[in-house]
């Protein structure tokens, strides 16, 4: 059975190479992913309104969506490579890209002899080619081939790999394009090889269970996974250092770095000549995380929630401490109410409002999270517009944290927030993995923070973004071979990924520091960061300043 097929449901199992705990699974095909994580594929049928209930919430893949010369001067590439023995451009460094594919025609991304600087693309929506080994769907497509592409009349009927979005192949010119001085662009590391895969968008059942639209792109958890590890796998048996970038991210999950993807990337991070790079998001005045501290005195908290006219549903988490014990009631903006529901080990129930027309499907989760926090999933169908207002009780005497976050980007509209919203905690996942650089974006015209980047720390106050790079009108191609303006923390991670590229070339390349390792990559980072004297460090802002790779050299020699 092909991992693609729209029949079977994905669910990913941290199983610790233990296979006993997947027995318990009926009708499945399992696919190992590696000693940690395992993919089983069950009947699309098993996905109910009960499944967070069967499954548990961990279980179920999260949506993930999308996130010039001068540039270069403002982190300190120009001036590095200025200097005698530090012209660094990437050289022998693989950037592994998971996110919408690359157009490998583009000139960017051809070298002067006329090969691409493209080794391989794992094409995961391509069905007709070579899988590559454990996935088993999608297509693979080596350097060669890809070279007998561009000596083609018809490169794409040879490789038909296609980047119809744009989104990757700007993250892929920003970190490692070749310098086109006459549209004002220059990648930051012209001389790295990349490693491309293009992510499917999510199966049909897993959006109808979140409630995103189908025009909206999104992709799966766990194919985001499979990427990550196949960029890995690649670096092994190339025995050459690599830097793993996604500009994808996501507001579900506890925001604590604890959800499948984020832990991924905190191991592969651990890894010798390994270091992962990932944007912080692009949430952070969009009024959509509530926080509030639930004490003796109130007892509970009052959440309301704008709900936008041309909203037709979505679904919202709440999240409380792990000794937590939480119920809600619900207030309609007709003035329906139902009455509080208070948690259990593990409740399904549909709710329906007569006057309003609205179904809402809540889960509440004790101990069935990573973090063993408890979680209510509420997930809303045909919402009528207006003030919606949730109660949230704290059931113990001690007090209690609570957080909700609405979804991401486009899937959820703009005019539907938080009345009392909290700008803090913000980031995305996997920005609130641990080991793994989290990079927030800034303006170079005026060194402002971009007004929209997601603000830190995680939930149990690990700080997140570290850094802060160029990211707003950022120049780059686009999959139409033209030079536009990009804005959001996902160019600031691409930025990032080309320094650390230039940072592996002088460490593991020149042999200056075999080995380097995420944690090590990013402690050369913060020591060299640009950090503003009237601030205060490290803050949820600016992590611990702006990236400067210049710097870093000059603190080595110091």
């Amino acid at each position: 059975m092909r991992l693609d097929n729209e029949d079977y449901a994905d669910l990913i199992v941290f199983y610790l190479n233990n296979p006993a705990l997947l027995n318990s699974y009926k009708e499945a095909y399992i696919r190992y992913m590696n000693e940690a994580f395992a993919i089983v594929h069950v009947p699309v049928s098993q996905i109910t309104q009960q499944a967070i209930s069967l499954f548990g919430y961990t279980a179920i893949p999260k949506l993930y969506g999308l996130t010039s010369e001068e540039s270069l001067r403002a982190s300190g590439v120009s001036s590095l490579r200025g200097m005698p023995g530090f012209d660094l451009q990437g050289s022998g460094v693989l950037i592994g890209i998971i996110d919408t594919g690359i157009d490998y025609t583009n000139p960017v991304f051809i070298k002067s002899n006329g090969t691409s600087k493209v080794l391989s693309i794992w094409d995961q929506t391509i069905a007709a080619g070579t899988t590559p080994p454990g996935a088993d769907f999608g297509s693979e497509y080596n350097n060669q081939q890809i070279n007998q592409a561009l000596a083609s009349e018809d490169p794409f009927k040879i490789v038909p790999s296609i980047d119809e979005i744009g989104h990757g192949t700007m993250l892929a010119g920003v970190a490692a394009g070749n310098k086109v001085p006459g549209a004002g662009f220059a990648g930051v590391a012209p001389e790295s090889d990349l490693i491309i895969v293009k992510l499917r968008q999510a199966k049909d059942y897993l959006r109808d269970f979140f409630i995103v639209p189908k025009d909206i792109p999104c992709y799966q958890e766990n194919h985001i996974m499979w990427g990550v590890q196949y960029c890995t796998q690649l670096a092994r048996s190339l025995n050459r250092p690599i830097v793993i970038l996604t500009g994808m991210g996501t507001s579900q999950g506890s925001h604590n770095g604890y959800a499948p993807l984020p832990t991924l990337l905190s191991i592969i991070g651990d890894y010798p000549n390994t270091a992962v790079v990932v944007p912080a998001g692009n949430e952070g005045i969009l009024r959509r995380h509530y926080h509030n501290n639930i004490n003796d005195a109130s007892g509970f908290c009052s959440v309301e929630l704008n709900v936008a006219k041309n909203e037709d549903g979505f679904s919202m988490e709440f999240w409380g401490n792990a000794f937590g014990i939480y119920a809600i009631d619900i207030l309609s903006p007709s003035g329906e109410l139902i009455p509080r529901i208070s948690a259990t080990i593990r409740l399904s129930k549909e709710v329906s409002f007569v006057f309003e027309g609205t179904r809402i499907y809540i889960d509440f989760q004790l101990a069935q999270t990573p973090t063993g926090e408890p979680l209510i999933l509420m997930r809303f169908q045909n919402i009528t517009p207006g003030t919606w207002k949730f109660n949230v009780y704290n059931l113990t005497n001690v007090p209690c944290d609570i957080d909700i976050w609405l979804p991401m980007g486009n899937m959820i509209t703009s005019g539907t927030y938080f009345i009392n919203a909290d700008d803090n905690v913000t980031l995305l996942d996997p920005g609130t993995a641990a080991l793994p650089i989290t990079i927030t974006a800034y303006d170079i015209a005026n060194n402002n923070l971009y007004i929209n980047a997601g603000r830190g720390y995680t939930r149990d106050g690990t700080i997140k973004p570290e850094l802060a790079a160029p990211g707003v009108n950022y120049i780059a191609p686009n999959q139409n071979k033209e030079f536009i303006p990009y804005t959001g923390t996902g160019v600031a991670a691409a930025h990032t990924a080309g320094i650390v590229a230039m940072i592996f070339e002088w460490a593991v390349i020149k042999g200056n520091r075999p080995g380097l390792d995420t944690i090590e990559m990013k402690n050369y980072l913060v020591r060299g960061a640009i950090r503003d004297r009237k601030l205060t460090y490290p803050n949820r802002s600016w992590g611990y300043g702006i990236i400067n790779v210049n710097s870093v050299f000059e603190v080595q020699k110091n």
